[in-house]
Parts: structure tokens; sequence; C-alpha cells
């Protein structure tokens, strides 16, 4: 028996590397805030069968300083990740698709996390 859509209208199952507006608010302290694009990271097979993704927060704002925050030029121009905000969000949160990253980039993003969570 098929579990019912509990998001309807939305994607039930974002995959790997694509990139969806997420609303991060509310938040604390130096947590990224706002409805901003962000790529997901967990695996498409869990995130069929789970309510949460994980997701990093991407901006247009500041320079790149890896691993922290890294250049991703298949999100835009000017975009770069921000893998210390990396974090577990609802797929209520979720708001439309905004693209998808890259093999190059998305490796990089892999990358970075392996290195800052010590993997």
């Amino acid at each position: 028996m098929n579990k019912p859509n509990r998001n309807p209208g939305q994607n039930p199952s974002p995959k790997r590397g694509e990139i969806y507006w997420v609303n991060l608010d509310p938040t604390v302290g130096s947590e990224i805030r706002k409805t901003r694009p962000c790529v997901v990271i967990s695996l498409t097979v869990i995130n069929e069968r789970r309510r949460t993704i994980v997701v990093v927060p991407l901006s247009s704002a500041g320079t790149p300083r890896p691993p922290l925050v890294i250049a991703i030029p298949s999100a835009g121009p000017g975009r770069t990740a921000r893998i210390d905000q990396i974090r577990s969000v609802d797929k209520a949160r979720l708001a439309k698709p905004h693209g998808m990253l890259d093999h190059a980039d998305l490796n990089t993003v892999e990358h970075a996390l392996r290195t800052v969570l010590g993997l």
C-alpha cells in the first residue's frame, strides 16, 4: 500500500543534487535564515522513504572560503554552498525546484562535507 503524499503538489522524493527553494525559518542564533536555494545531499533512496531530507544552503553573498564556503558555478553566477550550515529539513519546508548541480559541483560539495565533518 502506498503512503499518501503529505505535500500535495510537491515532489515527494527530491533527488540528491537537486536544488530547491527551502524555507529555513524559524532559526536560532547564527543559523542561516530565510527562504533560499538549498542543494539536497541525502541519498535519493532515503528521501523516498523519509519525511526529512538533508540539505546544504546556497548563498549569493560572501566569497568562497573552502571548505566552509565553496563556489558552486552550476547553481548560478556567484553562488556558494554554505557547508557549515548543513541541516535536516522536513519536506514541508520545500517550496519550488530550482535546478540541479552538475556532477563536478556535487563532487566538490561531497569533498567539502567530508572535510568539515571529518569523514
